[in-house]
């Protein structure tokens, strides 16, 4: 039986057919993940499952628990006692990136199971342990979850770094990431048709997990777009999104994620700033909202949020919220507290 999979296939963004590894077990569970999930996410599966089994040198059905956490040792630690360096890390990754490639596997062997494949699935739930207060059993995650809060941009870094872009496309693009939210996707994926100019909003076609929504947007963003639609964008692009590439061979043609990148790369440079990444736009863009007041429901609704768990980060993220809660609660407990000094006094 094959042991690694050293091919990842990836078909055409124009295909319909799911990556391969080259394994019939996980080319099969592909395609079913193929046509449940978005293209995007059946690719991080195939990718994590070919660091799984790249790093395990193991076939499918041979695979054990021990193999499991040999895999988050290999992981979170950058070695592996077979000496098989886990792919993309060199000191250790991340504790959620661990937790997504677990999930991946997970669900691969669930899949071998609901088909008889195995008796078992060899990813824990977690590991049980006895409470020594409790004297009851519960299971503790393999990897316990990490929450960091993300990094966001200052008023000076984001001016700088609008300052830094060269043309109406670019400002467009990183308007709608600062000041609506949303997502790098999001912007790439957006038609010339969601573009709601009378309403001030944008339609939302494929948001993460295949949502739709509609969101409404600073002015800012239409004049530049409007600026980029009129003197800049290629009058014979056939494609109907909005931004494209300006030159080169490509000129016309949609412009990919990687391209937007190299353009917040070279904008942060040009700043001089340390960071500065599509996503830390979105954080920025929420976070300032939420400091000038926009109900935690509201920025849920503008986020795209399936859970407002998630929006609720942007509470540590605002400065003055936390603070502004406290002190109010302080005083009301200073008040309590005089006003009791203040009957003993007297009685």
């Amino acid at each position: 039986m094959q042991s690694t999979f050293p091919s990842l296939t990836v078909p055409a963004e124009s295909s319909r057919l799911a990556p391969t590894l080259g394994h019939r077990l996980v080319d099969d569970y592909l395609e079913s993940v193929h046509a449940r999930l978005r293209p995007n996410s059946t690719l991080a599966v195939a990718y994590d499952l070919k660091v799984f089994f790249t790093v395990v040198a193991k076939g499918p059905l041979e695979v054990r628990r021990r193999d499991v956490l040999e895999f988050i040792r290999a992981q979170r630690t950058g070695s592996s006692a077979r000496n098989v360096a886990p792919i993309g890390a060199s000191d250790g990754l991340a504790l959620s990136t661990i937790r997504r490639r677990l999930s991946s596997v997970a669900g691969f062997y669930s899949h071998l199971v609901a088909l008889g494949d195995m008796d078992h699935n060899p990813v824990q739930r977690g590991m049980p342990v006895r409470s020594p207060v409790h004297r009851d059993r519960r299971v503790v995650p393999l990897v316990r979850p990490a929450r960091h809060l993300p990094r966001i941009l200052d008023h000076d870094q984001a001016n700088a770094l609008v300052g830094a872009l060269r043309t109406d496309r670019d400002r467009a693009m990183i308007d709608a990431m600062l000041l609506g939210g949303l997502r790098r996707c999001e912007v790439l994926g957006l038609g010339l048709g969601d573009i709601r100019w009378n309403e001030r909003r944008l339609f939302i076609a494929n948001g993460k997990g295949g949502h739709q929504r509609i969101v409404p947007i600073s002015p800012r963003f239409f004049t530049k777009v409007r600026a980029y639609l009129e003197d800049e964008r290629p009058a014979d692009a056939e494609t109907s999104l909005v931004f494209v590439v300006l030159k080169g061979p490509n000129r016309g043609q949609p412009l990919k994620a990687n391209g937007l990148d190299q353009i917040m790369l070279g904008a942060r440079q040009r700043a001089g700033l340390e960071h500065a990444t599509c996503h830390e736009l979105r954080h920025t863009c929420f976070t300032r909202l939420r400091e000038a007041g926009m109900a935690l429901e509201a920025l849920q609704a503008q986020a795209g949020h399936q859970s407002i768990s998630a929006t609720q980060i942007y509470l540590h993220l605002a400065n003055d919220w936390l603070a502004g809660e406290y002190q109010r609660a302080a005083d009301a407990i200073d008040a309590q507290a005089a006003l009791g000094r203040k009957t003993e006094v007297s009685s």
